[in-house]
């Protein structure tokens, strides 16, 4: 797979290019707005780049209508009494004065212990850093977990986890086998999580979004549309 990208209007559009043994070409928009395109084996890349270029206009559409479901939560400050989403829930964050500092969840609250309170920038990454610890151990809890929605669960066993920032996906699945999650996925309750890692995971026998995938994707995971249905709207 390979990343090729070209100017439109003002700005640039990207695409992630797989070949193939067929003959046509193919465009797919992703909910996430990346763009996917299928070639034939001997398509020249000059001749690839003239035809998506020829739907730029399409795709910028595709891409305005995913746009309206993307993360839009704004900006945090990190004091106390904002709110904080951790696996779908709100929690209310409280910072208190302490010599040792934590982050735990007490009473329905973000406790955030810190030897300087007033600090918003130490809380914001004392926050950070336990959604991450979180993320690193739910995220495998969980990719365990859908790998028994597939019969030989075996055959769908990533060759690693990767959890980073993401700038517009929830998740990916290289070419390699690597499972790559969104740190921010956490946030979301474990029904959307599931969802993100099983799409992934169905990647393994289908690098594209074509009918197999949809196909393997709704056999073991029936309700999935309704689980991005939710994650959109938790993490909007």
């Amino acid at each position: 797979m390979e990343t090729l990208h070209f100017p439109y209007g003002n700005e640039q559009i990207e695409f992630r290019l797989q070949r193939r043994d067929r003959k046509t070409l193919a465009i797919t928009v992703n909910p996430d707005s990346a763009v996917d395109v299928v070639a034939p084996m001997d398509a020249t890349t000059d001749k690839i780049l003239e035809r998506v270029r020829k739907r730029a206009a399409w795709i910028q559409k595709q891409q305005r209508f995913f746009s309206q479901f993307r993360p839009r939560t704004l900006e945090r400050q990190f004091i106390a009494g904002e709110t904080h989403l951790y696996l779908g829930r709100q929690y209310r964050l409280k910072v208190v004065l302490d010599v040792q500092q934590q982050v735990k969840l007490y009473r329905g609250r973000l406790v955030v212990q810190s030897f300087r309170p007033q600090r918003q920038e130490i809380t914001r990454a004392l926050v950070e850093d336990w959604y991450r610890s979180r993320a690193h151990v739910k995220f495998r809890e969980r990719l365990a977990v859908c790998q028994e929605r597939f019969p030989i669960p075996e055959d769908f066993a990533p060759a690693g986890l990767v959890i980073r920032q993401l700038r517009q996906r929830w998740g990916s699945m290289t070419p390699g086998r690597k499972l790559i999650l969104n740190d921010s996925l956490i946030r979301a309750s474990v029904d959307a999580i599931d969802y993100v890692i099983t799409h992934e995971l169905c990647h393994i026998a289908h690098g594209h979004h074509g009918p197999k995938f949809y196909q393997l994707l709704n056999r073991v995971m029936p309700d999935w549309e309704n689980r991005k249905v939710r994650l959109e709207q938790q993490l909007a």
